[in-house]
């Protein structure tokens, strides 16, 4: 029994040591932004585009807004009116960095204790427009402090996403009026 036991954790050990090995915070060929200024990111973004996916579907006039919390953590408040309800929809949730707070590689949580990736993968230097990944390429996003963003940023970032791995023409384009 003794060795059915000793066996039995050695075979969970390894296989939670070859998850933790193969497991990627970040796409592949995407680098987060380094020097990143935390307090220059926090305030209001407008979603411009992104991946879709179950938790944002059907919504425009998206919004995120980040401030510091007291503990050091960074409320997050997303908002968007989702066309299809007629309603306003709102999440609220907590980020922090994910290691070198000089590093734009955050953890964001809206679940407990769950955590996924944010990745800041482009920004420009007056910290206006920024282009964020998740621990995949199935999560993207372009956001801008206005409602708008210039073309040749646009096309910058999709270019950028594109030499990631990111299919761009799935984005979806974020209404906002």
């Amino acid at each position: 029994m003794k060795y059915f036991n000793l066996l039995a954790t050695l075979v969970i050990a390894f296989i939670v040591t070859l998850f933790l090995a193969s497991y990627r915070a970040i796409p592949e060929k995407a680098t987060a932004v380094k020097p990143f200024d935390q307090q220059k990111y926090l305030g209001t973004w407008y979603e411009i585009a992104r991946m879709d996916y179950k938790w944002e579907r059907n919504l425009d006039n998206v919004t995120a807004t980040y401030s510091l919390k007291e503990n050091g953590d960074i409320k997050v408040d997303n908002k968007g009116h989702n066309f299809k309800k007629d309603k306003w929809e709102e999440s609220t949730g907590k980020a922090k960095p994910a290691g070198d707070p000089a590093e734009g590689k955050l953890k964001v949580s809206f679940f407990g204790p769950f955590y996924a990736e944010y990745n800041v993968i482009a920004i420009d230097p007056d910290y206006k427009y920024a282009l964020v990944a998740g621990e995949s390429t199935k999560y993207l996003w372009i956001l801008s402090r206005e409602k708008t963003i210039p073309e040749s940023v646009k096309k910058k970032y999709l270019e950028k996403a594109e030499e990631i791995g990111y299919k761009t023409g799935e984005l979806v384009w974020v209404k906002h009026d």
